[in-house]
């Protein structure tokens, strides 16, 4: 089926070459199978039921909030599902993890506690559900990735444009501040940063893509030094066409090998990033779900906890591989020496 939406010649041999490499293709569906965990996750890991009927009436509290004096609830604020009596005609539908990623579970002598059969990947230091963590973790982790990943590559792909499009001085002003930005201490400057204004997810995005443009301005500078005397520009050029809709209408659909070859190794370099920057305590605030925070604690709890160092390692382990796989999918694709 994809095939039939291909209709380039070129492009269908770059995603048979993709397919050739099965460990790659093996590798997309098992990313896809985690974004589709991460972004349901309400409906895998909740303290509230997928669907329930009570006294003859149907809810849905995953989709829609309900106010606890619907259920007879006045003392709390917050609706308590598991104080409902569910027996009888009343039934409930709960998620496989029936903890939320916030919640801690009270019945636990010690935290943090290991597994058990109300807890499967153990809790926290909190007493919070480890695996329930790890799935939201998921999400923000590849939420900060593509943001910082989108908005880095734009910044680059702009003024790597513009470099090799004008060239001359452009170019050689561009060239000295990419290496400006090149000799900084980032990871440094993004802890100053965040002690300065604060952790948040849109601040690390924003701090992350200020620093973060330069290695795909380089390669994109190079593909339009490449490409900007070729024949079609030249052409577009003597019709009249003006040079931002010649950069970005004729030469900049031509360079995008750099940008699809090296996106997946740049996002998992992010989930890396904001991983080591939620380990010592830079990343984001608490209690968002983080796999650098539990690494953290595995870290402070190492001898009694094994569980909070050995899932979490797991979950970044696999993430990571499996983006780097893919990566390497799509460089053999672009390959031009591939037959």
């Amino acid at each position: 089926m994809i095939e039939r939406l291909i209709k380039n010649d070129l492009n269908l041999k770059r995603w048979r070459r993709f397919k050739k490499l099965k460990r790659a293709t093996i590798s997309t569906w098992i990313l896809m199978f985690l974004l589709f965990l991460s972004l349901t996750a309400e409906f895998w890991a909740n303290s509230m039921p997928i669907m329930m009927s009570y006294q003859g009436s149907l809810y849905f509290p995953v989709i829609r909030t309900y106010h606890p004096s619907v259920f007879g609830q006045t003392d709390i604020y917050v609706t308590d599902y598991r104080r409902l009596d569910l027996s009888g005609e009343n039934w409930a539908l709960w998620p496989l993890v029936k903890w939320d990623p916030f919640e801690s579970n009270q019945a636990v002598t010690t935290y943090p506690g290991g597994p058990s059969t109300d807890n499967w990947f153990g809790t926290d230091d909190r007493g919070r559900d480890v695996l329930s963590r790890l799935i939201y973790g998921f999400r923000y982790s590849i939420g900060f990735a593509v943001l910082a990943w989108f908005f880095s590559y734009l910044l680059g792909v702009i003024s790597g444009s513009i470099m090799g499009f004008l060239g001359g001085r452009t170019d050689l002003v561009g060239q000295r501040l990419v290496e400006i930005f090149e000799s900084m201490p980032v990871f440094i400057l993004l802890i100053t940063l965040v002690s300065i204004f604060g952790a948040g997810l849109w601040s690390l995005v924003i701090f992350s893509s200020v620093f973060g443009w330069m290695m795909i301005s380089l390669y994109i500078r190079g593909e339009f030094l490449k490409l900007r005397k070729r024949e079609f520009v030249e052409a577009a050029r003597a019709l009249g066409v003006s040079r931002l809709q010649v950069i970005f209408r004729h030469v900049l659909p031509n360079a995008l090998g750099p940008i699809l070859t090296f996106s997946p190794f740049s996002i998992a370099g992010y989930i890396y990033s904001l991983a080591a920057l939620d380990y010592l305590g830079f990343g984001l605030p608490p209690p968002t779900p983080s796999w650098g925070e539990l690494l953290q604690q595995a870290n402070n709890y190492f001898t009694i906890a094994w569980w909070l160092a050995v899932y979490p390692s797991v979950a970044m382990v696999l993430t990571l591989t499996v983006l780097n796989l893919i990566g390497e999918g799509v460089r053999d694709a672009f390959d031009p020496r591939k037959a």
